[in-house]
């Protein structure tokens, strides 16, 4: 009974928002990130031709920008006439949050109650989505427009809720980062992450250092297509630019109008070549490198020697001068330490300050670094690799392979911000549509960023306090445009902004996508691209002697799903879905979403090809990596083959450098022809076929496969057999250590393993 009540609520809600007449709307079905607690009454406040703002000197920016935000659509004007309805701003000593506020909605009368001008500006900003969209452009009939009366009391979850965006391989205007500023703000985050120094370009105007805007700014060349395609191709165009200091300036000033920060993010000691490139003397070698044309980690990184903390300092200094932010990230991941170990000056180091290996070497650095930045009142955050050698002392950690480095940290006093890969990596494919824009791998729908918990449930409540909130990472190696970086952020920063901002008692996915189906007419009136996958269909699958139970649903309201399984496209005239289709042989499942004859969005094909193991008991050694089990186990003998392009749909399972046996019970004595199976080759991403694959038949016969090729983006495997048995046992050795001169050098390689067909 209460899912029919809440999801009668929810239809009731979107007829709400479907009307013309503004008047009737229930503002939770449109808030996002969703307040802490709202109340309603039955009066309505509307808005006339003429507004009073009555501002609170104390909360300069929020009433600012709500002033402007009514001025832009020019349909309400602001006077004191003392007939005019009201918004006024009060000072509240009482509300504990520095970032919290009352929003009361009255019938005459607006009040927003803050500490800070920080929470009013987050009121406005909750204000504002509770406007009907028009008000974002030139919309001049928003006269008369009434929204109900209501009490809404918020405040965030988390102190820190941050977004990041790379320039380093790809740059954008500076009109662009105001809108990717105003994007963060509009959703309550307040720190915007700013990468911008890598090894394919540095992008901050240094004064000292002219060769780094003359020089490293710049790569000859940038790689064509998908890092992992062989051969590799290139484009032949001289490719950069960066950041004069008044631009820096400019856009930090946007970025504090709108209660932002800008963290930037200075690398080292890896992703360094670009900075080498200008000044070589910085490396180990003092050999000429070039500006990387490609992505990836190289080993060209700064020497430990004196003169390279010196050049450091001297940029730092102009850093520090630029941004007023408590932090200053140093980056410290995918440091290879290749060339400290053949260094003389990084060998004398280690002798000299009583190191142990090269790891401590790292920790020496990132410490030396910090001591400057503590010196000058700034504070250093880096990724998780400073935890490498032991962690500066005072470090706050961005915890992304995973969540043990922030575990580890929280555990030892320091702070941490959460952004692992599975939940936090907007390169990640959206959507395993075969029409998605080019990525770097990975699967991340707007559902799993929706579900990540940022406090690690290792951590007791006092540990818990170090997490101080949750990020969601910008990448750009696939992403020459500005228009493709707001595809992959939205709608995924509606998600991570309620990560951060929302109580878990408050969260509720289905609830969510109505909001986010309404919000994406805001984002259109305001001009952001957007990834449309809220009309795709879900499917579930179940096992069951044999057979698949294929099941269809679409989490939006109000719309209707129909198949076909001829082969033919799905059409307002197809077979309507109603209960989960029985599947016992092959077929290809073709479906869509549909809303008044019209299909709404793209079509999900799944092609299912029967084999002897579908359906059969499947059992593993060790469980696949919770990163990469999706489909569970049962998606290495469901009939449906994973993707040829990526390696993060639910069809494929990944393994971290474990040695992997899967055992498949078929029941009774079968014939079998051949096994066949296929694992992934991505080296960017870590990921090694294995060498071998060895198969046990009834325990008691083995056939070694060599795996051949390994360069290529699939290993294909088929072992003919011809043989009867009851019990299948495949034994797959994980690669190995990642070698030296790679990415991910020294670390443990990824098995990622495909559909095993027995025929």
């Amino acid at each position: 009974m209460p899912s029919k009540i809440i999801k009668a609520l929810f239809v009731f809600v979107l007829l709400i928002q479907s009307c013309k007449n503004e008047t009737l709307e229930f503002p939770i079905s449109k808030v996002i990130p969703a307040p802490m607690s709202h109340t309603y009454s039955d009066a309505f406040f509307t808005f006339d031709q003429d507004l009073i703002i009555e501002k609170h000197q104390q909360f300069p920016l929020s009433g600012n920008f709500l002033e402007a935000f009514f001025q832009n659509n020019g349909s309400i004007l602001i006077n004191e006439s003392v007939d005019s309805p009201k918004i006024q701003f009060i000072l509240d000593e009482t509300i504990e949050n520095e970032e919290g506020y009352i929003l009361d909605i009255q019938k005459d009368l607006i009040t927003i109650n803050a500490k800070e001008d920080a929470g009013a500006f987050y009121a406005v900003q909750t204000l504002r989505q509770l406007l009907p969209e028009g008000f974002e452009g030139d919309d001049q009939n928003m006269v008369k427009t009434s929204i109900r009366s209501q009490r809404i009391e918020d405040a965030p979850r988390f102190k820190y809720r941050g977004m990041h965006l790379d320039v380093g391989r790809h740059m954008y205007s500076t009109d662009f980062i105001k809108k990717y500023i105003d994007a963060i703000a509009m959703l309550k985050m307040n720190t915007f992450h700013w990468h911008l120094t890598e090894d394919q370009g540095w992008r901050i105007e240094i004064k000292k250092y002219p060769k780094l805007n003359e020089v490293a700014a710049y790569r000859n060349e940038t790689l064509i297509g998908h890092y992992n395609d062989q051969p590799q191709q290139f484009d032949g165009k001289r490719y950069g630019g960066y950041y004069s200091q008044e631009e820096i300036k400019e856009l930090v000033a946007y970025a504090q109008a709108r209660h932002v920060t800008i963290i930037p993010e200075i690398e080292m000691p890896g992703h360094s070549q670009a900075a080498i490139a200008a000044y070589p003397e910085l490396g180990c070698s003092g050999e000429q490198v070039e500006v990387a044309t490609k992505w990836g980690v190289f080993e060209d990184i700064y020497c430990t020697k004196d003169e390279t903390f010196d050049f450091l300092e001297d940029v730092l200094d102009e850093v520090i001068e630029l941004f007023p932010s408590e932090y200053i990230h140093i980056g410290g991941d995918e440091a290879p330490k290749t060339r400290w170990k053949a260094c003389a000056e990084c060998q004398r180091r280690i002798q000299s300050e009583g190191l142990k290996d090269e790891h401590e070497l790292q920790n020496y650095f990132i410490t030396r670094i910090e001591r400057y930045l503590n010196s000058k009142g700034r504070q250093i955050i880096g990724w998780d690799e400073i935890l490498e050698g032991g962690l500066a002392p005072n470090a706050t950690v961005m915890s992304w392979r995973g969540i043990n480095g922030a575990i580890e940290a929280a555990k030892k006093g320091h702070n941490v911000v959460m952004t692992p890969t599975s939940h936090c990596y907007f390169d990640y494919y959206q959507s395993e549509g075969d029409n998605e824009p080019l990525a770097i791998g990975g699967f991340l729908p707007l559902e799993k960023v929706y579900s990540f918990e940022p406090i690690p449930k290792e951590l007791t409540a006092e540990q818990s306090k170090h997490v101080l909130g949750a990020q969601a990472n910008m990448w750009t190696e696939y992403m020459p445009t500005s228009d493709q970086v707001e595809y992959m952020l939205f709608p995924r920063i509606l998600a991570i902004s309620e990560v951060g901002w929302t109580t878990k008692a408050n969260k509720n996915y289905e609830a969510f996508v109505p909001r986010v189906e309404h919000f994406v007419n805001r984002l259109e009136l305001l001009e952001y691209n957007y990834a449309n996958h809220l009309y795709e269909v879900e499917e579930q699958l179940n096992f069951s002697e044999g057979k698949i139970s294929y099941g269809l649903s679409t989490l939006t309201e109000g719309k209707d799903i129909r198949y076909t399984l001829n082969g033919d496209e799905p059409t307002a005239n197809s077979e309507l879905y109603e209960t989960p289709l029985l599947i016992d042989s092959t077929v290809l499942v073709q479906s869509a979403v549909f809303k008044d004859n019209e299909r709404l969005g793209s079509i999900l094909e799944k092609k299912f090809n029967f084999h002897k193991g579908v359906g059969q008991k499947i059992s593993l050694n060790v469980e696949p990596h919770p990163s990469y089990n999706s489909g569970g186990i049962e998606a290495l003998i469901n009939s449906v083959k994973g993707s040829d392009t990526r390696y993060g749909d639910k069809e494929w399972l990944g393994f971290w450098g474990e040695d992997v046996e899967i055992t498949i019970d078929l029941s009774e004595m079968t014939h079998i022809e051949s096994i066949s199976t296929r694992f992934h080759n991505g080296k960017g991403q870590w990921i090694y076929a294995p060498k071998q694959m060895l198969l046990f038949l009834d325990d008691n016969q083995v056939i070694l496969e060599e795996i051949f090729p390994r360069e290529t983006t699939h290993a294909n495997v088929n072992v003919p057999v011809n043989q009867t048995a009851k019990k299948i046992r495949i034994s797959i050795p994980n690669y190995g250590i990642i070698p030296e001169g790679v990415q991910g050098a020294g670390n443990k390689a990824w098995t990622f393993i495909d559909e095993i067909r027995i025929n």
